[in-house]
């Protein structure tokens, strides 16, 4: 759902999507060019891993969630799989009207 088909340009409303499981966060891949990204970006932002992998992944990540909620009308869950949403610097940057609980396994 992070990508392909359902990643984007897909609209199901009202009931024709109810829920979604989002087993990661998205991020890019570490690759050569990712790399020199990171590098660049470092110099002049600092936080090159946020720049390059984090808020990439993550953008990815709530545009997932907002194929089931369309409007103010649609209702829906979306599950975030991966513990690493669990961690106070991912939390941070989902969005605030976001309903987050955990649930042990």
């Amino acid at each position: 759902m992070l990508g392909g088909s359902f990643g984007e340009g897909i609209d199901l409303p009202g009931s024709q999507l109810i829920g979604a499981f989002i087993a990661t966060l998205g991020l890019p891949q570490v690759n050569p060019v990712n790399a020199q990204i990171s590098q660049r970006l470092g110099k002049i932002f600092g936080k090159a891993d946020a720049y390059t992998y984090t808020y990439p992944g993550l953008r990815k990540v709530v545009q997932a969630a907002g194929r089931v909620i369309r409007s103010p009308n649609d209702r829906g869950v979306v599950y975030l799989m991966d513990d690493r949403f669990g961690r106070a610097d991912v939390l941070a940057l989902l969005p605030d009207w976001w309903k987050v609980e955990f649930v042990k396994p």
